[in-house]
């Protein structure tokens, strides 16, 4: 099965997002923990979330897991009948 672009974008992508959420919470001190904070506003908020760096780290850290799926899928570990066959599935 060969790879599109399409798919290939697909698949980075939703590795991205999920990644994206596994970053967001490195870093982030709340209101309370810096012992600022407007009236009004929820302790809990982020001061700074410092979002550039976070989508830098996103990109790099979704790139090398995207690259070693990639290598994977290729070498043959990624198969469709090998995954269901780990999964006790009959293909």
């Amino acid at each position: 099965m060969a790879y599109t672009l399409s798919t290939a974008f697909a698949i980075y992508f939703v590795i991205w997002w999920v990644t994206l959420f596994l970053t967001l919470p490195f870093g982030v001190r709340s209101q309370h923990e810096d012992g600022v904070g407007a009236p009004g506003t929820d302790p809990g908020a982020p001061v700074m979330t410092r979002m550039g760096p976070k989508l830098i780290w996103t990109t790099i850290i979704s790139a090398i897991i995207y690259a070693l799926a990639l290598l994977a899928y290729n070498a043959g570990y990624l198969s469709i009948e090998r995954l269901s066959k780990l999964m006790g599935m009959p293909f």
